[in-house]
């Protein structure tokens, strides 16, 4: 399909390929100076007639972290061979082969920094640093349950109940840490217990619910699929039922304990000034941490190993030995884990609760996953890859809302992008 676009092959030593990102973030961070210095009145007073620095809000900032970003990787690449510029491995093949190979795989990416760029044309309070952290803030407990999901997606299945495991942990932690003044407590006689309890409990029921998706599929065979959307109405019935229990009666949980709400409110190094730095919501941390966790399992230990064995040929892995049964067992319960944290954090973002909470929420992660290069086919997905899959999923549901497109026409966007992010999925293993 580029072959009209015909590159000649070109070979760039590797040394020199990285030696072109220092570069370039090198002139990123000079230029995010200049014009931060020139928006300051500082220095560069001149610029001020050919660039409207009142517009550019917050752009500095992020031309020099993408700066900083660039050079660091290209640094840490040039020395990452003995520290000597000479040393690193072959060269970096330019051809038609691999502009298609790289438009392919990056498509959705490139998409939406195009998308970006729209926005901020529009929109120029786009460019904002308070903007960046709400993007952040929504996108971890969407991070965490995509997460979650990703474990199911890289034995080649999938997990249709995780979002009702969201509600359900919601429903169950709220109900049990309501403030002791509150006029419609869902127990009126239950003490003010221990923060923890109640949030052991919704994770525990939602890793009941994950062991029953495991043995569904590890025993009988099932289908993920099957098995999952078998769970997922059973989870809703179930978390229904709960939720309609006297005196609450269906009625949305709220009035929710200060020391709960702060797990999902809390904010740090807000600034005192007005107008000044938003502060960092405690879930930033909180997905990067867990992010760190899920890396390390999927890339340093033998349950992860055998994730992989088991998503890239079940037979061949239950000839190396590999216990399926317990594997998959394991899988479905981390996941449940992950959904339950996801759920437990969204009901303190929002300082409450229903039964509907997490609907439609697995559906959403699985698109990330597969955005984020996690394959339907099993055994291919990395943790960055679906960091990078929830942020660009978010962005583009934020910036479309910024700019106040209809959410009739922001459904057919997701569904264009899902589309296409599943077609060049399939694309790339035809070609392996």
């Amino acid at each position: 399909m580029f072959s009209i676009f015909s590159i000649k092959e070109k070979r760039i030593p590797r040394s020199r390929y990285y030696f072109y990102f220092c570069l370039v973030g090198g002139f990123l961070v000079l230029l995010g100076a200049i014009l931060y210095l020139a928006k300051r009145g500082l220095f560069f007073t001149g610029l001020g007639h050919v660039v409207n620095l009142k517009r550019i809000f917050d752009l500095p900032f992020f031309l020099v972290l993408i700066g900083a970003s660039l050079g660091l990787k290209g640094l840490l690449h040039r020395f990452s061979r003995g520290g000597e510029f000479g040393e690193l491995e072959e060269d970096v093949i330019f051809s038609s082969k691999t502009f298609a190979n790289f438009m392919t795989r990056y498509a959705i990416l490139l998409a939406m920094l195009v998308l970006v760029v729209v926005i901020c044309v529009i929109q120029p309070r786009f460019m904002q640093i308070r903007v960046a952290l709400d993007i952040l803030t929504q996108s971890s407990t969407r991070l965490i349950i995509a997460l979650g999901i990703c474990f199911t997606l890289l034995i080649a299945g999938t997990d249709l109940s995780a979002g009702r495991m969201v509600g359900l942990a919601a429903v169950i932690s709220t109900s049990m840490l309501q403030t002791a003044v509150y006029a419609n407590r869902f127990f009126p006689d239950l003490p003010q217990v221990n923060l923890y309890l109640p949030i052991l409990l919704a994770i525990l029921a939602c890793m009941i619910f994950g062991a029953l998706n495991g043995f569904l599929v590890a025993r009988y065979d099932m289908h993920p699929f099957i098995a999952t959307l078998a769970t997922q109405v059973i989870i809703y019935g179930v978390c229904s039922l709960y939720f309609d229990l006297p005196p609450n009666n269906s009625q949305p949980i709220g009035g929710v304990r200060p020391d709960f709400a702060a797990l999902g409110q809390t904010k740090f190094l807000v600034g005192s000034a007005p107008g000044g730095f938003p502060g960092i919501s405690i879930l930033i941390p909180i997905a990067a941490v867990i992010c760190v966790i899920i890396w390390f399992i999927l890339n340093k230990t033998v349950f992860g190993k055998n994730v992989y064995a088991i998503g890239g040929n079940r037979e061949a892995a239950v000839v190396a030995g590999i216990n399926v049964f317990r594997s998959i067992m394991g899988i479905f319960i981390l996941a449940s884990c992950l959904y339950g944290i996801g759920g437990v954090l969204e009901a303190a973002r929002t300082a409450g609760a229903t039964n509907q909470y997490g609907a439609g929420y697995e559906l959403d992660a699985i698109a990330a996953c597969v955005v984020g290069g996690v394959s339907l086919n099993g055994g291919i997905g990395r943790v960055s890859g679906i960091v990078s899959g929830v942020l660009i999923f978010t962005v583009i549901q934020y910036g479309l809302q910024f700019i106040n497109v209809s959410p009739m026409w922001q459904q057919v966007i997701k569904g264009v992008i899902i589309a296409v992010a599943v077609a060049i999925d399939l694309t790339k293993y035809r070609r392996k």
